[in-house]
């Protein structure tokens, strides 16, 4: 096993499960094993006490499954023919080689660096793995970071401005593009521009970043922004190049190709998590997320099949939510633009509704988004901004995804209700039928 998070102690779980007598060797190149990356923004906002708050599942109780974990151990090379890794053990400071039959590949994903000068300064930092958690956090302490400017206006971006904000920072996000959250059609990103504002967060769209300094972020056409601190929020690039050198196809911005078994083009060579591309069940074509949630379900896949049982793992349709401000979002399958850029047919309704029923106290409000195609009256997907309450409801859309459910066929579902919980028509009724009309 390269790597010891999700994608890759997942599957030595699975296949332990199978094959009680399995060699299992993990090589890890950090300091942590199978933990959440994204609890990292509520550990900065102090919501999660500690790093180890954060692990599921340490080297000891690991190796109390006989999986022979270690780490600071970073895989240099892979010798297919040989069936050998060149492996760099950080701790005794020593290159050896180490034997394999089967390999499983779970490198993860790294954050996203532009090529600007001063990128590499100290201060400068990505939130990917628990290693670059406390880094961030030592830098952060150190400097007191009463300035902190935020690189990018995604997931990441989003909820690490609200964390220092929370921590006594003042904050600036810069996006490069003329909207937040790249994931969700600019109708719908609008939403959350007041309510970070309200926050003291100074959200900067259409702003390039040129390089950095010491104290300042310099931006495009001589400005500049002080910063104690800059949090890289720019997404993440798969760590496809170990398993490319080796001779593994790669896709989707270089993550590796693998099959619904989660196998590589190379014998006996598999492949989980962020470091490897999934079947978008909507669009039919490949793409690379990096959640969670999937390299967990990657991770089971692989780990049955490396123990010699069967299993597959059908695709992903991009659902995804999360938290800012008091605004919950939510989205899954495709956005009005993206479904627009590769289907003419493609239409799109949002709709106005409450999260609770309207005569109850303090009903929160919410905007729904519903995607579907002309003819076919098929579902595309779902975008929803609300108060608390509103965005689990993307559920019931990935599932109806999942299902190849049509738009009309939401209309009839039989969700619950009750006044404390929603209206007798939900809003994802309401919008089914409205989108109907224009299908």
């Amino acid at each position: 096993m390269i790597g010891a998070d999700a994608g890759g102690m997942t599957a030595a779980m699975h296949a332990r499960r199978r094959q009680p007598y399995l060699e299992i060797v993990a090589l890890e190149k950090g300091t942590w094993t199978s933990y959440s990356a994204c609890g990292i923004p509520y550990l900065v906002g102090g919501d999660v006490a500690s790093l180890d708050d954060l692990v599921a599942r340490t080297p000891a109780e690991l190796r109390e499954q006989r999986i022979d974990v270690r780490l600071r151990h970073e895989v240099l090379g892979i010798d297919l023919a040989g069936r050998t890794l060149e492996v760099r053990d950080h701790v005794r400071q020593r290159t050896i080689p180490i034997d394999f039959d089967q390999l499983h590949v779970a490198t993860g994903a790294r954050p996203t660096r532009p090529d600007v000068p001063g990128i590499d300064l100290d201060h400068v930092r990505g939130v990917q793995t628990l290693d670059d958690a406390k880094g961030l956090l030592e830098t952060a302490r150190v400097s007191r970071c009463s300035c902190v400017v935020v690189v990018g206006g995604g997931y990441i971006g989003l909820e690490m401005a609200e964390a220092f904000v929370r921590w006594g920072a003042q904050v600036t996000l810069v996006e490069g593009a003329d909207q937040l959250m790249g994931t969700l059609d600019a109708d719908m990103a609008e939403r959350l521009l007041a309510p970070m504002r309200a926050m003291g967060i100074e959200v900067r769209l259409d702003t390039a970043v040129e390089g950095f300094d010491p104290e300042r972020v310099r931006t495009e056409g001589g400005g500049s922004i002080p910063a104690d601190l800059v949090v890289l929020g720019l997404g993440v690039t798969p760590n496809g190049e170990l398993a490319g050198a080796a001779g593994a196809e790669l896709g989707e911005r270089g993550a590796v190709v693998v099959d619904r078994r989660q196998r590589t083009t190379l014998d006996g060579v598999y492949a989980a998590g962020d470091c490897c591309q999934s079947q978008h069940l909507v669009s039919g074509r490949p793409t690379h997320v990096a959640l969670g949630t999937v390299a967990n379900k990657q991770g089971r896949v692989a780990g049955i099949n490396l123990g010699g049982g069967y299993a597959t793992f059908p695709g992903i349709v991009g659902t995804a939510v999360t938290k800012v401000c008091h605004l919950e979002i939510g989205r899954t399958g495709l956005t009005e633009r993206e479904a627009a850029a590769s289907n003419p047919s493609a239409a799109a309704v949002s709709v106005e509704g409450t999260t609770i029923a309207g005569y109850m106290p303090d009903p929160g409000s919410m905007t729904l988004k519903l995607v579907g195609e002309r003819g076919t009256g098929r579902l595309l997907g779902a975008q929803i901004v609300g108060d608390d309450g509103s965005a689990k409801r993307i559920d019931t859309v990935a599932t109806a995804l999942h299902a190849r459910m049509r738009v009309d066929e939401l209309v009839d579902l039989d969700l619950a209700y009750a006044p404390p919980f929603g209206s007798t028509w939900d809003p994802l009724h309401i919008a089914a039928r409205k989108l109907i009309d224009s299908l």
